[in-house]
């Protein structure tokens, strides 16, 4: 039972397309926490019980996955400016309702990055409407939800000398290997629904959570995990079907579990047959979601059965009112006068979500590094990194600290930043990444600049003094790759030119 207290009714938030609706805000209970997991059982961690939560929910007044973000950062931002949330990341979470014309309103939980909230649309979006396209495309093939079938097959005599590690392994452990045959289903189950998921991933979901199996198999995908083309065929074979209409899904699993696992696959295909189901899902890392439940009703809401009401009176009104939220002009001053941000940046910060991140790491790195280079890393270097495809969403907001109060620390040159989010991105430890790209002694650059003038000598006296410059710092920044501050690096070149060419 989570305790919820409503506050405030009726409030708005301003934004360019329009005002949207706040229609309470309530103070609540944290949920408790789940820390563990099994096939079939899940333990929580009652901690969090009685520590409060703010939920402010918007009324449906968005319309754009744009605005959507500006409206969950706008908020988020007087949150931070009032100076009475906890700070730090995972403090805020977003759940979404999203919904469509034709669809129905899918509650997505825990988008805990406000940069995935527009990708998480658009992606819930497409799920949606390419449910509706399997609906349209099951009616005009003439199939009926009553097709489905009741009745399961246990075919593991199929896999009797199996190649497939995954299936011999389960099947020398005493599992089964059961079939739902599904005739005129071939292609549905392979159907992309949004960018990584198909309708096949979407039966799996439902056959782990009532299931607490592994997942699933499908003939949309065979062959594949080490079933032979000879074992593919068998199954139709087998199971009465066709291979140029029908489909048909498998599951691993001790009798009970595969069973129920299997059944919740068959309800979900016969409600295919309707649309989109009425669902709670859970945000992904990626931006695409899971089947977490089916929807509550409203009969879960029920009043506070051991707490009277708090009458608002004068004496709380006036207490409001005394709390000031400075104002986003306030901000721009702190960030411009005390961080010693440029104006430029820190116009940007304020318009971007990244400003909760750049606030976090300001006052976790207590000085050690200028506010200046944190910002131009948020802001100019990770969305370079991202233009280029680099996956910086694996680097972590502790790993990110780290890389920057190596930089304040003159273990790496700020201008190494990129390289090192880079190649922890792409799988490398902090350690190593730092150690790949730690700072050159001027000793080691200058050897650098020489080799390359000695290297390039006739292009740079084409060039004469004033263009070699800018030509030598190109090539030594390539060597370089961050490892050496920019301003010594120009130094040195311009010495050496000089002694290069007199």
């Amino acid at each position: 039972f989570q305790r919820t207290a409503i506050v405030a009714l009726g409030g708005y938030v301003e934004d360019e397309e329009g005002v949207v609706g706040v229609q309470t805000i309530a103070l609540e209970e944290d949920a408790a926490r789940k820390v563990k997991e099994g096939p079939d059982y899940v333990v929580y961690n009652l901690d969090r019980l009685g520590i409060p939560l703010v939920e402010i929910s918007t009324a449906p007044d968005i319309r754009t996955p744009e605005q959507a973000l500006r409206v969950a950062y706008r908020i988020g931002l007087i949150m931070r400016l009032s100076g009475k949330v906890k700070r730090g990341i995972g403090t805020i979470r977003q759940d979404l309702n999203i919904s469509i014309a034709g669809g129905e309103r899918i509650e997505v939980k825990g988008v805990d990055k406000l940069e995935l909230i527009p990708k998480v649309i658009k992606y819930e979006v497409s799920r949606q409407l390419s449910l509706l396209r399997i609906r349209d495309e099951l009616l005009r093939r003439g199939l009926r939800p009553e097709g489905v079938p009741e009745e399961f097959v246990d075919v593991t005599e199929v896999f009797k000398n199996t190649s497939s590690r995954l299936v011999r392994t389960s099947v020398e452990r005493g599992l089964r290997v059961y079939a739902l045959p599904l005739p005129g289903f071939r292609g549905i189950l392979g159907t992309e629904l949004c960018p990584g998921r198909r309708f096949g991933t979407e039966l799996s979901d439902y056959a782990k959570a009532w299931g607490g199996v592994g997942g699933i198999i499908h003939s949309d995908e065979l062959p594949a995990y080490g079933i032979s083309e000879q074992e593919t065929l068998r199954l139709f074979e087998v199971l009465g079907l066709s291979r140029e209409g029908d489909a048909y899904i498998l599951v691993v699993g001790d009798p009970e579990r595969a069973r129920r696992a299997l059944r919740a696959i068959a309800d979900r295909l016969r409600y295919a047959f309707v649309g989109v189901p009425k669902e709670t899902r859970a945000a992904n890392p990626d931006g695409t979601t899971r089947y977490l439940r089916p929807q509550p009703g409203a009969a879960r809401m029920y009043p506070e059965t051991d707490i009277r009401p708090v009458r608002v009176d004068g004496g709380i009104l006036r207490e409001v009112e005394r709390i000031r939220i400075p104002k986003v002009e306030e901000l721009l001053r702190t960030l411009v006068e005390e961080h010693r941000v440029s104006r430029e940046l820190a116009q940007q910060l304020i318009r971007d979500p990244a400003l909760h991140t750049y606030l976090d790491l300001v006052e976790d790195l207590g000085g050690v590094v200028e506010p200046q280079i944190i910002a131009t890393t948020l802001l100019v270097h990770l969305k370079s990194l991202r233009r280029e495809g680099v996956e910086v969403d694996r680097v972590d907001y502790g790993t990110l600290a780290k890389v920057l109060e190596a930089v304040g620390r003159g273990v790496i040159a700020k201008e190494a930043v990129p390289e090192v989010v880079k190649a922890v991105a792409r799988g490398l430890s902090f350690e190593e990444a730092v150690g790949r790209f730690r700072t050159l002694s001027p000793e080691e650059v200058e050897r650098v600049v020489e080799e390359v003038i000695k290297a390039n000598a006739e292009a740079i006296k084409a060039r004469g003094r004033d263009k070699a410059v800018g030509f030598v710092m190109g090539k030594v920044m390539a060597v370089l790759r961050g490892r050496a501050d920019g301003a010594l690096v120009n130094a040195l070149v311009r010495k050496k030119l000089n002694e290069f060419l007199g």
